[in-house]
């Protein structure tokens, strides 16, 4: 991606997403526009967001939804609602493509994430069953 972040694909509840990964985001989220494309319950929330010059944003919670990275799966994921227009806008202006959401540390951690930096390869540890 044109702006060194790494761009992954990812399934919500069954439908696709284009997402970029942000070690530094606390919690994966999804665009506020986007409750009915991933068929997401929200619920209010309050928590403020803040990244990428904004501050203070609304947000709403999502929980026990089915988030899928590759082969890696995990049940009962919560995220974070908030508008990432803003996001998007910072993309587009470095021609990159607009996303869906953020997979942020609390997926990274939960997937005991090693992230190859030079292959630009997410790796994610499989739960046993």
């Amino acid at each position: 991606m044109v702006t060194n972040h790494l761009e992954l694909k990812a399934t919500i509840n069954g439908v696709k997403g284009r997402f970029i990964l942000d070690t530094g985001a606390s919690n994966s989220c999804v665009g506020l526009n986007l409750i009915e494309y991933f068929n997401l319950e929200t619920e209010e929330s309050e928590t403020k967001a803040a990244g990428a010059g904004a501050t203070g944003m609304e947000t709403l919670l999502s929980k026990s939804n089915n988030l899928k990275i590759g082969d890696w799966n995990r049940k009962k994921c919560n995220l974070v609602l908030f508008d990432l227009s803003h996001v998007n806008t910072a993309l587009t202006q470095h021609n990159a493509n607009e996303v869906h959401g953020i997979i942020g540390a609390d997926t990274l951690r939960k997937g005991k994430a090693i992230i190859d930096y030079n292959k630009n390869v997410l790796y994610l540890k499989k739960t046993k069953k």
